[in-house]
């Protein structure tokens, strides 16, 4: 499985594969026609909220990574992380993000997440 975290202001290229926009807001700047965006998924970005919180330097990354995970549990945002990692299961997936430091953004949890294998189904029912 391939997935990959890239600033979104990087010109695209041939093994980006499925290109995702994962900020909330459009990136600055950016046509459309450059971005060469495939899916821009809202509901998997971090809400307003937690994202003032982590750019307003109130907290540490991995209390950001483990609030943004909790949202990410929700049913809708749920549900286009699974269907994010079926198509990350068919070829390469590249997550666009407009911050300064991917390694330390949402889309590094994105990543992570993406590429860890899935719990087990419950199918006692």
């Amino acid at each position: 499985m391939s997935v990959r975290v890239r600033r979104i202001y990087e010109p695209p290229e041939p093994d980006d594969g499925v290109r995702v926009l994962v900020d909330r807001l459009w990136p600055r700047g950016m046509s459309k026609a450059d971005a060469r965006v495939d899916e821009w998924p809202k509901a998997l970005t971090p809400s307003n909220e937690l994202r003032r919180w982590y750019h307003a330097a109130e907290g540490a990354y991995d209390e950001f990574a483990g609030r943004y995970e909790a949202e990410l549990a929700a049913p809708e945002a749920a549900e286009l992380l699974d269907g994010l990692r079926e198509s990350a299961r068919k070829g390469p997936v590249t997550l666009l993000t407009a911050s300064k430091t991917p390694q330390e953004s949402h889309a590094t949890v994105l990543a992570r997440l993406l590429t860890a294998p899935s719990p087990p189904q419950d199918t006692s029912a």
